[in-house]
């Protein structure tokens, strides 16, 4: 079957967000999975076709499709407008006549709650790799494969996995750029850049705990492999494998974190993101502004860091007391 005109746009409208947009190829295959499913249940052809009813129809579809908890949420359903309306943006620009942008509204959402540490379980889990077997393998799918073949040191586990935390607590990294992190980083100063979402560049900044935890993990590395942090159990000395790196992947960080949380004696739901949570309270109860927590994160809307704001909360009470109703008084 021949390729429709709006199947056509699509491409190149994928192509645009890769090449001009600099948009990740994560993100680009998302809106092409987005876009896909709409002009697949839809059926149309031409860009002049789209119209709203198609849309309304397509968004009944969404929300009567099961979710993890009954219907698609609406954040998810969200998604799929986002990208449409993106298309239609870029049609419009193109000069090609088709649905109005403006005429796609998204759902209303509830806000979003943040499942925050307290200060004392945060401590915890910052010590918790010192604290457990001796010998115990960690570090990883293939990590965990060795057990009981080829144990590791787990002073040198222990060095890496604190040196972890401390990073995640010090910079605020995703998980994601956390493990794209290579073991040349220039400790000599207290900060680096990092690449993060959409290939934009931000400086974040080490703690002297963080400096001092990497210094002494690395300075126990008798591998050469270039990532900084890496798994550790057979792979890391068998010869095939030797080959491939050992970088530590996102999901084996994210298990680490919920070993240490459950040692710690932490019940609630601990991931990477969390403590990047945690990073971002502990600024602002401390002070720091809105815009400046909005760089450190490497968010690109104010929006996103709103989240943080009832952090401030507090601050704003003291505020209130201080300097309210203070003519009444006198």
């Amino acid at each position: 079957m021949a390729t429709s005109e709006l199947q056509r746009l699509k491409t190149e409208f994928l192509e645009y967000l890769e090449i001009e947009k600099g948009r990740s190829l994560k993100t680009v295959e998302n809106y092409d999975r987005y876009l896909t499913r709409f002009l697949n249940h839809t059926k149309v052809q031409s860009p002049t076709k789209l119209t709203e009813q198609m849309v309304r129809e397509f968004r009944l579809h969404l929300n009567r499709q099961p979710g993890t908890t009954g219907t698609m949420k609406h954040k998810t359903q969200n998604y799929y407008m986002i990208s449409l309306r993106a298309f239609l943006k870029f049609l419009r620009k193109r000069g090609i006549e088709s649905l109005n942008p403006e005429r796609i509204e998204l759902a209303k959402v509830g806000g979003r709650d943040l499942d925050l540490m307290s200060s004392d379980e945060l401590e915890r889990l910052l010590h918790a790799p010192s604290v457990g077997d001796s010998t115990r393998p960690q570090g990883g799918v293939r990590g965990f494969r060795a057990a009981g073949k080829s144990k590791v040191s787990n002073s040198l586990i222990a060095l890496r996995d604190t040196a972890m935390l401390e990073l995640l607590f010090s910079t605020g990294l995703r998980v994601s750029e956390l493990c794209s992190l290579n073991r040349d980083l220039d400790l000599t100063r207290d900060e680096f850049s990092i690449r993060g979402k959409g290939e934009k560049v931000r400086v974040v900044f080490l703690s002297p705990d963080a400096k001092r935890c990497i210094k002494e993990y690395l300075g126990r590395r008798g591998d050469v492999d270039k990532a900084l942090f890496i798994q550790f159990g057979r792979a890391s000395t068998d010869a095939e494998a030797s080959k491939k790196s050992l970088r530590l992947t996102p999901r084996s960080v994210e298990r680490i974190v919920k070993r240490y949380a459950v040692k710690a004696g932490i019940t609630r739901k601990v991931t990477p993101h969390i403590i990047r949570h945690s990073f971002a309270t502990d600024l602002l109860e401390n002070g720091a502004d809105l815009r400046s927590v909005q760089a450190l994160l490497g968010h690109a809307n104010i929006a996103t860091t709103q989240v943080y704001t009832h952090i401030t909360d507090k601050h704003l009470r003291e505020v209130h007391q201080k300097f309210h109703g203070k003519r009444r008084q006198s």
